[in-house]
């Protein structure tokens, strides 16, 4: 009976150890989510109080992010998003000092119909790790004040088809085709081409007795 017992308990320890936990298999993602930024608060900034009008980081912190998915900015046409992978440039809300690789601008449009009228705009997570966003409006003023937040992308399910496509490369203007080395021929008569092929002149002009006495003829005045 102590055997037995010994063996089941065993046999628990090995499949507990081997067995997904129950954080584990709620941090695996059954399906892509759009994240709204800031919930209803959106993404705006208060300019009476001088502040934004949702603490981003902690809602960032209430969520998680996986290969796929969306962030959804509810804004106006006037906002601005940056998603860098530079720490420094996060934390100084500005990208004057980044060298223009670590970092994209998303402006909303509103079909022209000024810069408070309201505008969604939506950011696709490609990549896996740290990505930090801020507002650069104001010269840094709403980034400082709190609209910023950062976040940390997980696999998950991975990218979908449609976000997995490699970007088509950039546009170039056709280069013209390189000039041939070899000597081109002057377009010519039908005459021409056939003193360019090797006719004789006998045999242009007419050939024959009446060719060589043309050129006996020639010869004789001209020589």
């Amino acid at each position: 009976m102590l055997a037995v017992t010994a063996t089941a308990l065993a046999l628990a320890a090995i499949f507990s150890a081997t067995a997904p936990s129950a954080s584990a298999a709620t941090d695996s993602p059954s399906a892509y989510t759009n994240h709204t930024v800031g919930g209803a608060a959106g993404w705006l900034f208060n300019s009476s109080s001088n502040s934004s009008e949702a603490d981003y980081s902690t809602w960032a912190k209430s969520q998680k992010f996986f290969l796929g998915d969306y962030l959804i900015f509810h804004t106006n046409a006037n906002a601005t998003v940056i998603q860098t992978k530079n720490e420094t440039t996060y934390q100084k809300c500005s990208t004057d000092e980044d060298n223009g690789d670590d970092y994209f601008v998303y402006s909303p449009t509103a079909s022209g119909l000024g810069g408070a009228a309201p505008a969604v705009l939506a950011v696709a997570l490609t990549e896996e790790g740290v990505s930090y966003f801020f507002s650069d409006a104001d010269d840094g003023i709403q980034c400082f004040q709190g609209m910023r937040f950062q976040i940390s992308v997980a696999h998950g399910l991975g990218l979908p088809p449609a976000l997995s496509q490699p970007p088509p490369p950039p546009y170039k203007d056709p280069s013209p085709p390189p000039m041939s080395s070899s000597t081109t021929i002057p377009e010519t008569s039908v005459q021409g081409e056939r003193f360019y092929n090797g006719a004789s002149p006998a045999r242009v002009i007419g050939g024959g007795v009446w060719g060589v006495a043309f050129w006996w003829f020639f010869g004789v005045f001209f020589a």
